[in-house]
Parts: structure tokens; C-alpha cells; sequence
């Protein structure tokens, strides 16, 4: 529900404010400038300094006040992404994220990205990573089957399968924002196992909304998938998917992982768009994980955290 503005300053740092002028209401990424190492207000020719949000500048005052400034946002650029700190009780980030070398030095180069909005609470999203049974039922029928549900047990695709093993597990001190799953991914095309098609997949999770999927291929190398769960409101989230391959495989191969990885998590979006939270959930013993990253996932609230008057517990807003 924060309405921010990014601008680049003249010397390359970046930075993110509150993007309404606090003079009068302007909106500072529409129509603002970069002069410097300030933001100017399209309204009125005020510059704000992207440092510490301080007004530098009013062009018809004779001084400018001590107060004047605008809200500025701790970020951070890494892995090519301009990344936001945002923490309801105003404090400051408490970990870092990590960069990936690979990127860092161009041995794996931009090959596309994929963007969804979905109807559901953030916290669906990852708990997907300790649902194995999920994973068998959901994501075991061939891609060829696409994305909608009602088609994807068709017996035309039914030669093909996916095989997915996984295992999730919580970091230890000092990274207990971050957690792991491992899936190793194998098909079979009319019941025989085809080998070009096995994949090992590590998915670290850090902090509640950036997960870096590394891909390992015996033959088409290795890379990664950045996905970003920004939430918009209470109940929409922007999930953004970025693939970095090495540069020497061919942008098809990238680009067709990128596509089957979009086919499979639209599969999941028709579940959130349409499920309910159930804070108290009828589990077997073999969903004993969910619970247990239930648990590891409710570090990122604080008492201060949003909610609505009419909720009494959990998430189903």
C-alpha cells in the first residue's frame, strides 16, 4: 500500500523515497527530475537529496527549513535488482542479501523474465516449498498439458510425467531468515525414464519474499531463477520471475526452462486465486513440513504487523 519513487542520481547510487512531495502532495516519479544528487518536484522546483531525503533546495524561499524532507527507504542493489527494506515498526534490515557471483561477473547472463499478479496472502506462496505431496499431484502431469486444471490429467499428455523428490529444511544461526529445499526432478515418457530430462533444483529461500532457484543440468549447465513476492495490498501479490543462464548455452534452452517453470507456478496460481486459509489446517503425518515452515515463516510479523479489526487469528482476511 506505500506509494515509493526509485530515481538514479547523477553519480549512479540509487535510491527510494516516499514519492508524494510533503509540500503539497506532488508526485514525485511523475514528472520529477534528477538534478544532482537530488529528485526535483515537478510542482515546484523542490530538490530533495536521495541520501536522507533532506531538502536541499526551494527555488522562490529565502531558507529552507530544517524539516523539510521527505521519507527515504533502506535498499540496495544486488543480483540487478533494486531491492527495498520495508519493516513495520520503521527498523532498520537485520540481514543482507546475498549476491550470486555468477551474475555479479557475468557468467550468467539476463535470458527473460515472467510476471504474475496473484490473489493470496504472501505466505501461501512459499509454503508451497514444504507441500511435498503438492508436488506429485499437481505438478506430475506433463507440461504439454499446460497450465489449466481441468485439462492437465488429459490422457492425450498422459505418456509423460514428472518425478519430483524434495526435501525443505529451516537454516541455523546466523541465517535463520533463510530456509532450503532441494528437489531433484526426473520424467518418464511411457513409463521409461529419460535421462536428458533429470534436473537438480536448490531453492534458497531468504527473508519472506526472494527465493534464488539454481538449476544444475548434466548437459545445459547451470543457472538460476530470481523470484521476487512483492505485496501490492493485503491480498495481491506481484511475483516476478528472472532467469541468468550461462552465456554460452543457447538463449533457447533458458528460455524454455523460464517457459516450463511459468506453466507449472500458473498451475499453483489457480489454487491461490481460489483456496482459503485454513489457520488450523486437517494435516496427516506426512505434512508434518507445513507446520514446521508455518512456524519458521512467522518470524517476519511483529505485533504491529497489518490486520484487519475482524481478524481473530491467521491470515484469511
Amino acid at each position: 500500500g506505500e506509494q515509493l519513487a526509485a530515481f538514479r542520481t547523477l553519480d549512479g547510487q540509487a535510491y527510494v523515497i516516499d514519492t508524494y512531495c510533503p509540500h503539497l502532495g506532488a508526485n514525485l516519479a511523475a514528472g520529477g527530475r534528477v538534478v544532482g544528487n537530488c529528485i526535483e518536484c515537478p510542482f515546484h522546483g523542490w530538490q530533495f537529496r536521495g541520501e536522507d531525503g533532506k531538502c536541499t533546495r526551494i527555488p522562490y524561499a529565502e531558507k529552507v527549513p530544517d524539516f523539510a524532507r521527505v521519507r527515504t527507504w533502506p535498499s540496495c542493489e544486488v543480483n540487478g535488482m533494486l531491492l527495498v527494506w520495508y519493516h513495520c515498526k520503521g527498523a532498520g534490515p537485520t540481514w543482507a542479501v546475498p549476491e550470486q557471483r555468477e551474475i555479479a561477473t557475468k557468467e550468467w547472463v539476463f535470458r527473460g523474465q515472467t510476471e504474475h499478479l496473484v490473489d493470496a496472502h504472501i505466505q501461501e506462496i512459499p509454503e508451497n516449498a514444504a507441500d511435498k505431496a503438492h508436488l506429485a499431484f499437481l505438478h506430475g502431469p506433463a507440461i504439454l498439458g499446460g497450465s489449466d486444471l481441468r485439462y492437465i490429467r488429459s490422457k492425450l499428455w498422459d505418456f509423460m510425467k514428472h518425478t519430483w523428490k524434495a526435501e525443505w529444511q529451516p537454516e541455523l544461526e546466523p541465517n535463520e531468515h533463510c530456509s532450503r529445499l532441494l528437489v531433484q526432478h526426473t520424467a518418464t515418457v511411457f513409463g521409461k525414464h529419460v535421462s536428458l530430462m533429470d534436473l537438480t533444483v536448490s531453492a534458497r529461500q531468504v527473508g519472506p519474499g526472494l527465493v534464488f532457484l539454481i538449476f544444475e543440468h548434466a548437459f545445459l549447465g547451470r543457472g538460476i531463477i530470481l523470484q521476487t513476492v512483492t505485496p501490492l495490498e493485503p491480498l495481491l501479490q506481484n511475483v516476478v520471475h528472472k532467469i541468468y543462464y550461462q552465456k554460452n548455452v543457447p538463449a533457447i534452452i533458458p528460455k524454455f526452462i523460464l517457459r516450463a517453470e511459468c506453466i507449472q507456478f500458473e498451475r499453483d496460481i489457480t489454487i491461490w486465486n481460489n483456496k482459503q486459509y485454513l489457520p488450523k489446517p486437517l494435516l496427516v503425518r506426512e505434512d508434518s513440513r507445513i507446520q514446521k515452515h508455518r512456524r519458521w515463516y512467522a518470524q517476519f510479523y511483529s505485533e504491529k504487523s497489518m490486520r484487519l479489526p475482524v481478524q481473530k487469528e491467521g491470515l484469511d482476511w
